[in-house]
């Protein structure tokens, strides 16, 4: 299993940074795009540039309906044929029937399963909802998500009823309970996480970078 950063507020040399995220899955099974940043057009550069080809993309999940996280979509259906796209039932009437001119909608309440050892939690939260996706590895599930609106804690919790956690990536946004994080192996906080520069001090050996035009694998 792979993940690629394909955005987010900082980048690597030779990428295009900006405010949102995005990332790929890739499994042997096939490739799944978990939200789309704002810039659509610098999207597809970075993909580029990481080898994607939005043609191979069967699936796409959005964690929530904040424009940071779907700006993109439109420039990715464009370039696809008729992906499945997870959007919560809670997004709005206008965002599922846009985005069902070009795609097969798949509304999502519940945990469900996504792809082989690819899960979506479900629709999270009270104020904002978001839906966060965990991935089964050898050393336990890989948590990916987007801005962390419902609390990292909450979302960890969650996933806790399903197994180990081994590894957070995305955003924590405004996430300040540093010590409950204590007991995750990997750490990779980005994008909207205001408190990163505590984390990778609090946490210097479970710190692992993010940003886009990374690769991890696992």
């Amino acid at each position: 299993m792979k993940i690629k950063i394909l955005y987010d507020n900082r980048a690597r040399s030779g990428f295009n940074s900006a405010w949102g995220f995005s990332c790929l899955i890739e499994s042997n099974e096939e490739k799944i795009l978990f939200d789309t940043g704002w810039d659509g057009t610098l999207l597809l550069s970075n993909m580029e540039k990481l080898k994607v080809d939005p043609r191979e993309i069967k699936k796409i999940v959005i964690s929530h309906e904040h424009w940071d996280h779907i700006g993109g979509l439109p420039y990715v259906l464009n370039k696809t044929s008729n992906p499945e796209v997870f959007l919560l039932k809670s997004f709005s009437r206008r965002l599922k029937n846009e985005v069902s001119a070009k795609a097969k909608v798949v509304e999502v309440s519940e945990t469900r399963k996504i792809s082989e050892g690819v899960f979506t939690t479900g629709e999270l939260g009270e104020v904002i909802k978001e839906q966060s996706l965990f991935i089964e590895s050898k050393n336990g599930f890989v948590v990916i998500t987007g801005c962390a609106h419902p609390g990292v804690d909450k979302i960890l919790d969650f996933v806790k009823k399903f197994g180990k956690i081994y590894w957070v990536i995305g955003g924590f946004h405004d996430f300040s309970n540093l010590s409950y994080l204590k007991d995750v192996p990997v750490l990779s906080p980005c994008h909207c996480t205001t408190y990163l520069n505590e984390i990778k001090a609090m946490y210097p050996k479970n710190y692992k970078e993010c940003s886009c035009g990374d690769e991890f694998k696992f």
